[in-house]
């Protein structure tokens, strides 16, 4: 499980938001693994954050 599986699972959804779990549930990995990913992705710029209201909890998609 790498980087570009998120990555792409957020490219076929463009334009729909996904926090961490949804995004583990719906590819079927870890939470540890997805999370991993998203924080690189997030650092690199390579998609969209935002946060989800509450402390350490960011919503996620595809930037265009």
């Amino acid at each position: 499980m790498g980087q570009q599986e998120v990555y792409d699972f957020l490219k076929k959804n463009k334009g729909k938001w996904f926090n961490s779990d949804g995004i583990s549930e719906k590819l079927k990995v870890s939470l540890g693994s997805v999370t991993n990913c998203l924080k690189k992705l997030r650092n690199s710029g390579a998609i969209s954050f935002k946060e989800a209201g509450y402390r350490n909890r960011y919503l996620y998609k595809y930037k265009r």
